[in-house]
């Protein structure tokens, strides 16, 4: 059987939920004040119209923002508005099937008595959106990971074979290193610091013609002051802010930004 793809899914048990709570609140509404079927179901789907209005409120904050502190911070501070205009447009609702003309104060207490009705379904629908968001984020994750541990076992497999080697400076002295022993290059503003076999030493050249240089020899921007061998890179785990850990040989840990993560992973998948 075709498996659903995930956004349909939601979408479809968006909607059963949808139905099932507008169904339901007719049974209670044809009961308590002898609507008919039309006007009870009418009724209801109005009465919840804005719980659906904010279910897409939150799933733009979270397509924006991603499931993020950012993302927490938006709809935290969208909860008095969205909890307001929720409550004031069911009431509204009420009063228009109920033929009711309610006073300005007789309005202000009914807002009131559905502001705890509103903010639970609100951060319901929160709560609801980031783990959907999170878990979402986790299977792309592992993915990206498989796809990533396997394009850095090539890499290993495959360290640089070119002959040349870097000319770098050590106290008074220069000595050359091969670039298959170097692990990563940092830059240094118009000098870059070669880091080898727990050794480093300064090379007089920008990292950014370092990275023209040495991009046929397995090396990638991780970071925008560092330049990595991928063949020296033993692992590599996801952070929590979206970037990527990357642990070499050494044991040295470098972090790939957000900025150059999608960058590195082309260089991967280019081997």
């Amino acid at each position: 059987m075709r498996r659903i793809p995930f956004g349909i899914g939601v979408g479809l048990f968006a909607a059963y939920s949808y139905l099932a709570t507008v169904v339901s609140a007719a049974w209670f509404l044809r009961r308590d004040f002898d609507a008919d079927l039309t006007t009870s179901l009418a009724w209801a789907a109005l009465l919840y119209a804005p719980t659906v209005a904010s279910g897409l409120l939150v799933w733009r904050v979270l397509r924006r923002f991603g499931a993020e502190w950012r993302a927490i911070g938006v709809l935290a501070a969208l909860t008095p508005p969205v909890i307001l205009l929720s409550a004031w447009a069911s009431t509204t609702v009420d009063a228009g099937f109920r033929h009711a003309h309610w006073t300005g104060a007789e309005i202000a207490v009914r807002i009131i008595d559905r502001l705890p009705v509103a903010l639970l379904l609100w951060t319901a629908l929160c709560a609801a959106g980031l783990a959907v968001a999170h878990w979402r984020r986790a299977i792309r994750q592992k993915g990206e990971m498989e796809a990533l541990s396997a394009a850095l076992a090539e890499a290993r497999q495959a360290l640089p074979t070119s002959a040349e080697r870097l000319m770098v400076s050590v106290g008074r002295g220069r000595v050359p290193v091969d670039l298959a022993d170097v692990e990563w290059i940092a830059s240094a503003t118009n000098y870059a610091v070669v880091h080898w076999r727990d050794r480093e030493g300064l090379l007089r050249e920008t990292l950014q013609a370092l990275e023209t240089r040495l991009a046929p020899h397995g090396f990638a921007r991780s970071h925008r002051s560092t330049l990595v061998n991928l063949a020296r890179v033993r692992e590599l785990k996801p952070l929590s802010d979206g970037a990527w850990r990357l642990t070499l040989d050494s044991g040295t840990e470098l972090v790939v930004s957000r900025s150059y993560r999608n960058g590195l992973l082309a260089r991967l998948k280019q081997g």
